[in-house]
């Protein structure tokens, strides 16, 4: 059924198809409470008969919802892009706010001048909340959120540095970080290896310090040798950055037989410079990598790995906000995910 001269069916054009008011229609279309059953489906089905929309703008002033969560990712296009970490991330908070109707806006930290931009979007009423990750530990994005009220979930614990966020109880999704390390580690010592190298991700990201914590933890026991401060270097979470910090983990230690890089990018770059210094891997030095993407199965040789549900943790993170949104903070509480050592060829 279409209403006359092809226009855009109205409110009230649902309401006289189903017979009731059109104050009853809008208690429907908004979720409304005290209307019957038997009504509401009656209500449902004119919708759908005459192929209703809601306005959006009418709708946001009845239930002060704007129907859409800003996605925050404090990284530049050509990391988040490049990174399919992230895309992961994105594909779990996708499909679990479209479950809910409900719209994603992705906003991105090219440079230093995109906090205050971003900080005025999110405090401006355009979203109902906030799923913020890749947050470093200088970053102002959460302390503009938690001054504008708007509920806000973090992908990875959080590490205030202020006193702004003094009392708040952060909500947020991580995997547990200093475990997986340390399973990477024992998993190496157990294969008899004794010079065990790390490559790190941003330490002030607290991903990559807890990783670097359990790396010692794992280093510190009564068979585990000594930690070298000339086997820690830095990769950034990159592919390029693992290339580099292999060739001077190398450089520094020639005689080093594994490596733990502290993401799956980083073992692939790894792997690039241990291929062109002519070191066998497995046989001459032995690699693990964290996070367990497609690249670790495509490597060569396929990638022992550290498995985190990334999708799955960006699904946990859209439920909590929207759980949050529900019914305020009562009950809520931090989600920590396992690590899972994955064995494959590499080490």
């Amino acid at each position: 059924m279409s209403v006359p001269g092809g226009s855009r069916p109205t409110l009230e054009a649902v309401a006289s198809l189903a017979g009731v008011s059109r104050a009853t229609v809008s208690r429907v279309v908004n979720g409304g409470p005290g209307v019957r059953t038997e009504i509401r489906e009656r209500v449902r089905q004119a919708v759908a008969e005459l192929g209703y929309v809601p306005n959006s703008a009418a709708r946001s002033l009845v239930t002060r919802r704007t129907g859409a969560v800003a996605v925050v990712i404090a990284e530049p296009e050509t990391r988040v892009f490049s990174d399919p970490f992230f895309a992961q991330q994105l594909r779990g908070i996708g499909r679990e706010l479209a479950a809910a109707d409900t719209q994603l806006l992705l906003l991105m930290v090219e440079d230093g001048q995109d906090h205050e931009r971003i900080g005025r979007y999110l405090s401006g009423g355009h979203v109902d909340g906030a799923l913020m990750f890749s947050l470093h530990r200088a970053d102002p994005l959460p302390a503009m959120a938690a001054a504008s009220g708007l509920p806000t979930v973090f992908g990875g614990r959080p590490d205030w540095t202020d006193d702004s966020h003094s009392g708040t109880r952060p909500l947020y999704v991580d995997t547990d970080n200093r475990d997986g390390a340390r399973q990477a580690v024992r998993h190496l010592l157990s294969r008899g290896r004794r010079r065990i190298a790390v490559i790190t991700g941003p330490l002030d990201q607290t991903s990559a310090q807890d990783r670097l914590d359990g790396y010692r933890e794992a280093l510190t026991g009564p068979d585990a040798p000594p930690v070298d401060e000339r086997l820690i270097a830095g990769g950034g979470f990159t592919a390029e950055g693992g290339e580099r910090a292999m060739a001077t983990l190398l450089d520094a230690v020639p005689d080093l037989d594994a490596v733990f890089a502290c993401s799956d990018l980083m073992a692939t770059g790894a792997l690039r410079t241990l291929r062109a210094r002519g070191r066998r891997v497995p046989e001459d030095v032995a690699v693990v990598g964290y996070d367990d993407l497609a690249p670790a199965a495509w490597a060569d040789p396929p990638l022992t790995t550290v498995r985190q549900d990334v999708q799955e943790m960006g699904r946990l993170m859209a439920r909590l906000l929207l759980r949050r949104l529900a019914s305020g903070d009562e009950g809520l509480s931090p989600v920590v995910t396992p690590a899972t050592l994955i064995v494959r060829d590499s080490g």
